[in-house]
């Protein structure tokens, strides 16, 4: 199924549709998302990033019901990731185990603190609200191939939805980052890893997202610092778009596909960070640079681009912080 392949069904208008009627076609388009890319095979071990948002909670509802519907024969798992943020995290982590109970999923959380010797919260005191959310998403994204792999699974399944992956489009777009259209369009990446991640929701509208969690009778929480993200501008831009033109989200999805088609653009060769073990382009992977300038009380020097801060001489932590070389998670899809 593709962009073009989404017909605007039901779920897709609302027109003269009733709730009972949404939520079957909904469920049914998922279902054909899955069968029609593969995603799954029977017996795989498969865990769901567990935020407590409105995406991951759905997916996890729908994806276990699907699975017992349709006899997908997977282990499902949920995976949370404790960043460390007061009067967020610990009450959307409530959320969570409210789902582990409900939905019948064990769950493994990992913790920033545990695995980096930060919480968030320590982290934006430090650099302040602007630049948080490039220290939250690379450290997230490891922490959840770190969990994935203690867990022994097969894949990782994340709620990426729709204008998820629009908005990825257009950021890489406006930053001439061609090269990663060909990842953040794709509805599976990292195959060539130990631990693919999929995106059932990958043709799925947010506003589906926000009218289904009354099925499965959830509270959702809303983040903290993430209104401060540079993506809130592509956020607001398409949305202005879908207004004009119901599909512009599918479309922008579409072109981006297209320019993955159409560039010989490659992405840096992957090796692998010296320090930690983690999938990386550079000497060190992301968060090793990242974490560097944390502990030296540098924040800003793994800010933008790394090019050069590779070739820094490693410092060794201080502080009494943990060294992540000690949590290899080998080559994993960064």
């Amino acid at each position: 199924m593709s962009g073009e392949d989404v017909k605007e069904t039901p779920s897709k208008t609302k027109a003269g549709s009733r709730q009972e009627c949404f939520y079957a076609v909904f469920e049914e388009e998922i279902h054909c998302v899955i069968v029609d890319n593969q995603l799954f095979k029977p017996g795989e071990r498969i865990a769901i990033g567990a935020s407590g948002g409105k995406d991951s909670t759905v997916l996890a509802y729908a994806l276990s019901e699907l699975n017992r519907r349709h006899n997908y024969g997977l282990d499902l798992f949920l995976l949370s990731v404790d960043e460390g943020i007061t009067g967020y995290r610990d009450d959307s982590l409530e959320t969570v185990k409210r789902n582990e109970v409900q939905y019948g999923l064990p769950l493994k959380v990992v913790s920033y603190k545990d695995l980096y010797g930060w919480t968030m919260d320590e982290i934006v005191k430090m650099i302040g609200l602007k630049n948080n959310c490039t220290f939250c998403g690379v450290f997230r994204r490891q922490a959840l191939d770190r969990g994935a792999a203690l867990l022994k699974v097969d894949k990782l399944v994340t709620g990426h939805n729709a204008d998820d992956i629009a908005e990825t489009v257009l950021l890489n777009i406006l930053r001439g980052d061609i090269a990663r259209l060909g990842r953040c369009t794709s509805i599976t990446t990292g195959e060539d890893g130990p631990i693919p991640r999929c995106k059932p929701f990958k043709y799925t509208y947010e506003k589906e997202i926000v009218i289904y969690p009354f099925r499965c009778n959830t509270h959702l929480i809303a983040g903290i610092y993430s209104p401060n993200a540079y993506r809130g501008f592509a956020r607001e831009f398409i949305k202005d778009l879908e207004r004009i033109r119901p599909r512009a989200i599918l479309d922008i999805i579409k072109s981006g596909e297209n320019f993955r088609i159409a560039t010989s653009t490659k992405m840096p060769e992957q090796g692998i960070c010296e320090r930690c073990g983690y999938i990386s382009s550079q000497k060190w992977c992301k968060a090793c640079v990242l974490l560097e300038g944390l502990n030296r009380g540098l924040p800003k020097l793994g800010i933008g681009r790394t090019r050069g801060v590779n070739g820094h001489k490693e410092v060794e932590q201080t502080n009494g912080t943990k060294n992540i070389q000690s949590k290899p998670c080998g080559t994993l899809d960064f």
